[in-house]
């Protein structure tokens, strides 16, 4: 039975999964970006004294002074921090962590996990202080923007609140904390459009420099690059190169290099996951240049010295300025895919694949692939708008030498099956316009405003009391 939309190794290429949409959720900006946050008053408690009133009886034989030995209440939430007068508990740390983790697959365990507990405090502290800044700013954010933003999250969960509410606590974090975080998000954007916006300029001779700079280099390579950066000094040096191989390490193991971004980067660049966007090698320091050309697409290099401490880098994509990327060819695909019982060996499966792979071979014509599919007993996936760009980069240089009408070699794996795509039909790509005199505009003043938010964040820091507990 023919189905609508493509599958590469079981991923479909028409939705994200949960996890995904979870790590898109907490790790870019806006309110999609928004990772589980927590604000909870800590319980006083009154240490006993002589004068305390008598207890009523109650036939136990308590006495009036008593010394609790082992584990406190565990509802009673320890303050961890307390910034210019407000709380952060063990629980907010907790539960933001939770989805940092989640966005991670979980996979951060041991002193690495203690680590990233660590950070995720210091962003609190920060988000305290944001909010705090707003409050004396006289902004303030009402429960209804909160709760209409909570609900555009849930949808995009494809989630009713109440059902999106459960979903958090299952991950162990909260709506209050996620409420928390919008509200942060809200409140200080809100401060920045107050304070720091309005006092932004950006000339047009500017923008139409860099306009003409970009027609100038037409051709040349561009590397949309993620940077992860953390400052040193001398005394430093040897613990901040440690830190950095521990953050590669993880990353190497499957961790989200844009979670990583947001809480150690020490770039202005942290908010938005480390990115950099497209840049050329001489926009940017050296070493980072001499690295970048020497990756492909999704690998990732460092620890890099750099002035000031060490980076590391992942290449996102890369181009070529104002030129066609044939790689932005869109592709009309037909898959054909064959699927093995539970626990099949490679043995048992050898004979089904090879006769797979002599009938695709065969294909000569987008017509002939559900009669192909037939006789292979594959199941028939297509899809009139693929982008090259986004296959899987082992299939991208196959799919561009093939003609319309050939199919692929098969690939895939036991587990997730056996695969061939068959090329239906291609749209090239189209010359590169380039970024038009308002986007350039509008990048410019928001790396700007970036840079200065950096700045305002530090003032609050510096005169911030925060008294850790």
């Amino acid at each position: 039975m023919e189905q609508r939309g493509l599958h590469i190794n079981g991923a479909s290429r028409w939705g994200k999964s949960l996890t995904r949409q979870l790590r898109k959720m907490a790790l870019l900006g806006g309110a999609g970006m928004l990772i589980a946050g927590a604000w909870a008053a800590a319980l006083a408690q009154t240490p006993a004294n002589d004068d305390a009133p008598q207890q009523p009886e109650t036939g136990l034989n308590l006495p009036s002074d008593l010394t609790i030995f082992g584990d406190s209440d565990p509802t009673v939430h320890k303050a961890t921090a307390i910034v210019n007068g407000s709380i952060i508990t063990d629980t907010d740390v907790d539960q933001r962590l939770a989805l940092v983790l989640a966005a991670n697959g979980g996979k951060i365990e041991g002193e690495e996990k203690q680590r990233l507990k660590l950070q995720v405090l210091r962003n609190l502290i920060d988000e305290t202080l944001q909010i705090q800044e707003a409050k004396a700013q006289d902004i303030t954010i009402s429960k209804e923007e909160i709760d209409q933003t909570f609900h555009r999250v849930a949808t995009n969960f494809k989630k009713t609140p109440e059902e999106f509410a459960k979903f958090l606590t299952e991950q162990g974090s909260s709506a209050a904390s996620l409420k928390r975080q919008i509200e942060g998000e809200m409140a200080w954007r809100r401060v920045l459009g107050r304070k720091v916006e309005p006092f932004v300029n950006v000339g047009e001779e500017e923008v139409q420099s860099v306009l003409n700079r970009l027609k100038a280099s037409k051709g040349a390579q561009e590397y949309h690059i993620g940077e992860i950066f953390l400052s040193s000094t001398p005394a430093t040096k040897d613990q901040t190169l440690a830190n950095a191989e521990r953050i590669m390490e993880q990353i190497r193991k499957g961790a989200s290099f844009v979670a990583y971004a947001r809480q150690y980067s020490e770039a202005s660049t942290a908010a938005v996951g480390g990115d950099l966007g497209w840049v050329r090698a001489e926009q940017i320091p050296a070493p980072l240049a001499e690295a970048a050309q020497t990756l492909q697409p999704g690998q990732i290099s460092g620890p890099i010295p750099v002035a000031g401490g060490y980076s590391i880098i992942v290449l996102v994509d890369k181009r070529q300025v104002l030129t066609a990327d044939p790689r932005d060819a869109v592709l009309a695909l037909k898959q054909l895919s064959i699927t093995f019982p539970k626990g099949a060996t490679r043995e048992s499966a050898t004979p089904k694949v090879a006769q797979f792979a002599e009938i695709v071979k065969g294909i000569h014509g987008c017509g002939q692939a559900d009669e192909a599919a037939k006789k292979a007993g594959a199941e028939v996936v297509d899809n009139d708008d693929i982008k090259v760009r986004d296959l899987p980069p082992q299939l991208q240089e196959m799919m561009l030498g093939l003609q319309v009408g050939q199919a692929t070699p098969p690939f895939g794996s036991l587990e997730e099956g056996v695969r061939a795509l068959v090329l239906c039909g291609r749209d090239e790509a189209q010359s590169a316009q380039g970024p038009s005199f308002d986007q350039i505009y509008a990048q410019m003043e928001e790396e700007r405003v970036n840079r200065r938010a950096q700045r305002y964040l530090r003032d609050l820091r510096r005169d911030a009391v925060v008294d850790y507990r």
